[in-house]
């Protein structure tokens, strides 16, 4: 089985293009629950008209089901709450000059 963090190190394969950053260090990830071989991904995006909403959508199913012990994954988009350059690690706000 799968665990939380196994499925947290993999989303850091899921870069944001415009960013060139990981949705985990850009505070995009919000929540993985994992319930035997079933994960759920919930996610915001930095905006909501933001273009590339579907591919990140994508691989976040792609990277998930790549996890040993994972077949179904659910991903969630949310806008609550809503992204802010706050959620960001501290290496995120450095690299991004926001600090």
């Amino acid at each position: 089985m799968a665990t939380r963090d196994e499925v947290v190190e993999a989303l850091r394969q899921v870069e944001d293009p415009e960013l060139g950053m990981d949705i985990v260090d850009l505070g995009l990830m919000y929540d993985v629950e994992v319930d035997g071989p079933k994960v759920k991904v919930t996610y915001t995006l930095t905006s909501m008209g933001c273009p590339v909403g579907p591919m990140i959508d994508e691989q976040i199913g792609e990277v998930t089901r790549a996890v040993p012990g994972v077949e179904e994954v659910e991903t969630e988009l949310t806008w609550d709450p809503p992204w802010s350059p706050e959620k960001m690690s501290d290496d995120a706000k450095f690299i991004l000059g926001f600090g």
